[in-house]
């Protein structure tokens, strides 16, 4: 079963407006399934997880392009950089759209050439997992989200999302793997997540890092994954993982290329310089952390220690995705100082500070939102905001601020 994408639109508008199309994401995010499904009959596809055609790729990549003429689509493109000059010789060459579909399991600004071959040739979309809209198969009503009026609207047919279904979804994670099979075809969740970490460590990492040790590294990403929703704080993973500070930020990198850990970036302003310079940490795929932190259902999750922090990092998650699946950048950013004073999520749109708490209540009050007061020390527009949580309707807390509905994301 095939699962629609709020990103096809995005695919099609930048497919008509650059030679090169490059979607990138973490592995198994449905990238090569999504092209696929929306390839013309005509366009031809070749994977580079194939060793036959990295070969050929890798040392006759005119005549790569001889037997996979383009239209192509061309997957796992960081396995062989050797192509990204002939590419960029028959964009030059022919000047036609939608030449080269490309995908890779690399954020862009870690493939190794393509920014500096296919600079001004090539659009990029960043794909993750299934969004909640998308698993409930409501693509079409995906936008960036804002905690707005004006955006609260269209959601009041959004579906209720109470404690057990969010908890399920949570732990379940975002792979379309997990979502489009079921019956007897059903996908075994652990095997699926001890296979997914397997292929991670013995493809991506060894091809991002000299990693000898997969068993230090998994220790490294299991410390990385029990810390999401906190600030990061490279030392004590390092600690933890019996690694150096220098090689923790090392792998940390890696994990953020390939797409597994998302960092949020304080918040800066010129006014003040009390806000701290650590960023934010969060795994991606509730599913893989829950995963490695070794919870073992969506109700031991739901009672156990990282309940608040998983629940935070599935919310800014699905931010993340309503902006990305659209081809849009993410103004995500949070707000802490010496003071503590902490404030979960700020998106900035046209220079205005949306403030957003995360909480695990059903109940939100004025006192989930009593830091957004600090702000007003940034000297600049404070627009609207609120309390994503687990009531099932708006609540207003004040009249700028109201509790959200986790189902509106």
């Amino acid at each position: 079963m095939y699962l629609k994408r709020t990103i096809e639109p995005s695919i099609y508008s930048i497919s008509n407006m650059f030679p090169a199309l490059l979607v990138t994401g973490p592995r198994q995010v449905g990238k090569t399934t999504l092209l696929q499904k929306m390839c013309e009959k005509e366009r031809t596809y070749v994977s580079l997880d194939d060793p036959n055609n990295v070969t050929l790729a890798k040392e006759e990549p005119l005549l790569f392009f001889q037997r996979f003429p383009p239209p192509v689509l061309i997957d796992e493109i960081q396995y062989a950089p050797e192509l990204l000059p002939i590419i960029k010789m028959y964009i030059d060459r022919q000047s036609e759209k939608g030449l080269f579909w490309l995908t890779g399991s690399q954020q862009f600004y870690h493939m190794k050439g393509i920014s500096e071959s296919l600079a001004g040739r090539v659009g990029i979309i960043n794909l993750l997992g299934l969004s909640m809209k998308e698993i409930q198969k409501r693509p079409e009503q995906s936008q960036p989200f804002l905690p707005t009026q004006k955006i609260f609207k269209p959601s009041s047919q959004s579906k209720t999302m109470l404690l057990k279904d969010v908890y399920q979804m949570i732990w379940t994670g975002s792979f379309p793997s997990m979502w489009t099979q079921s019956g007897e075809h059903k996908m075994d969740r652990d095997l699926f997540y001890s296979s997914y970490v397997q292929t991670y460590l013995q493809r991506d990492v060894r091809d991002l890092a000299n990693i000898e040790s997969t068993t230090i590294f998994l220790k490294f990403i299991k410390s990385v994954a029990a810390r999401t929703g906190r600030l990061l704080n490279v030392a004590d993973i390092a600690r933890d993982a019996g690694i150096s500070p220098i090689t923790a930020r090392n792998w940390m990198s890696v994990l953020e290329a390939s797409g597994i850990v998302y960092l949020v970036s304080p918040y800066h302003d010129n006014v003040t310089k009390r806000i701290i310079k650590a960023s934010k940490l969060y795994f991606i795929d509730t599913g893989l952390c829950a995963y490695l932190t070794e919870w073992s259902s969506p109700e031991t999750l739901e009672a156990g220690a990282m309940s608040g922090a998983i629940f935070e990092t599935f919310v800014v998650s699905e931010i993340l995705k309503s902006y990305w699946h659209i081809g849009r950048h993410a103004p995500l950013y949070f707000y802490r100082d010496k003071d503590k004073k902490e404030i979960d999520l700020l998106i900035v749109k046209d220079n205005v500070i949306h403030p957003i708490e995360i909480k695990k209540t059903a109940s939100p009050d004025k006192q989930d939102i009593k830091n957004f007061g600090t702000l007003n020390r940034l000297q600049k527009d404070i627009g609207e905001g609120g309390v994503i949580c687990l009531t099932d309707s708006l609540i207003p807390i004040t009249e700028k601020y109201t509790g959200i509905p986790v189902g509106f994301l």
